[in-house]
């Protein structure tokens, strides 16, 4: 007869169960999100094309007109990347991957804008130049604006924005102001040519 084996001490077993918990609920987040993502592409083109917010997209509580505090990741819930043109959301991440990939955190600091917002920003920016012929040359009004339609993205620090300026083509993003180096659009196919800034 062979002697009982000894009992495992309680602070291991309790750790074990917790790992094998934590384990299980990351693997049903993955595939929850892998499942959800065709479904989130059809909301955000809603979005981007009705410009009418969608349930659950661009209508979180305080962050209605788009404005970024500080930087956010390129995948964050926020309504400045979910009314986003689909297609440049989708480029802008695979870009931010491909940044990692050469150490360099790649993150947002302004994208979609409301009406108002950019109209906000314009205002200051005639109070910071003096006129409104001056400010146009760094603020767009809200009609000229692409950040109104969802089809422009500002990116930051420094780094990540030169690192996006050598290599955006590659995904299709190209640097559409000459003054703006963090601005960027879809503006070529992935690994074409970019046009000129402005």
């Amino acid at each position: 007869m062979t002697p009982p084996a000894p009992p495992v001490p309680r602070g291991r077993l309790t750790a074990f169960v917790l790992l094998v918990c934590v384990t299980a609920v990351g693997l049903a987040y993955l595939a929850l999100a892998d499942h959800a993502a065709p479904a989130r592409r059809a909301l955000l083109a809603e979005a981007h094309v009705t410009g009418v917010p969608v349930p659950g997209v661009g209508d979180r509580p305080g962050s209605g007109d788009g404005r970024v505090e500080g930087l956010i990741a390129p995948d964050a819930d926020h309504v400045a990347l979910d009314r986003l043109d689909p297609d440049l959301y989708d480029a802008l991440n695979r870009a931010a991957v491909g940044a990692a990939e050469d150490g360099i955190a790649l993150q947002v600091s302004s994208g979609w804008r409301s009406r108002a917002y950019q109209q906000h920003l314009l205002d200051a920016a005639i109070q910071k130049y003096g006129s409104r012929e001056e400010a146009l040359h760094w603020v767009e009004t809200p009609d000229g604006s692409s950040h109104t339609s969802g089809d422009a993205v500002d990116v930051g620090p420094t780094e990540p924005a030169y690192w996006l300026s050598q290599h955006g083509s590659a995904y299709g993003l190209c640097q559409t102001y000459s003054n703006e180096i963090w601005h960027y659009e879809l503006a070529t196919r992935p690994g074409g040519a970019c046009p000129s800034p402005r």
